[in-house]
């Protein structure tokens, strides 16, 4: 399994993950599917308020959003996405629940990817198994689980 990740650092938020960090998420996610290209584009609050306000009709930051690619089927790539993840909210709200803020970035790190491999949390049943998912990528890298 190959992995191609660009991160990309549009924010001047410090501390933020290394590469080898988010390569390290972006496997555990990916869990052996297959080669795959993606980038994961750090922003302050108001990139991702843009965005969100964009593409989900929500006028304020979140804290990550996810882009999957949309590639023909007769097109032969193992492009996934994007993921956007507003650095200075993830510090912010890790404060806030008491964790970590590793820990933090690991889970929406591998949350969205998770989301460019197709998963969702509309319904209780998806959200269910996708959190069952989250909760036990994060406890093989021995992170505990951010739901609780």
């Amino acid at each position: 399994m190959t992995i191609d990740l660009d991160v990309q650092r549009a924010t001047g938020f410090t501390p933020l993950p290394d590469d080898d960090q988010f390569e390290l998420w972006a496997t555990a996610a990916l869990q052996n599917r297959g080669d795959a290209e993606l980038t994961v584009r750090l922003v302050d609050r108001e990139e991702s308020r843009q965005l969100n306000a964009t593409y989900r009709g929500k006028d304020s930051p979140t804290n990550v959003l996810s882009f999957p690619a949309e590639v023909p089927a007769e097109v032969d790539l193992p492009l996934l996405g994007d993921i956007v993840i507003c650095a200075p909210l993830v510090d912010e709200e890790a404060r806030q629940q008491g964790k970590a803020a590793e820990a933090h970035w690991a889970h929406l790190t591998i949350h969205g990817i998770l989301h460019l491999l197709g998963y969702e949390h509309q319904e209780e049943q998806q959200a269910a198994d996708m959190e069952a998912l989250e909760v036990r990528l994060l406890a093989a890298m021995e992170i505990g689980d951010p739901y609780q």
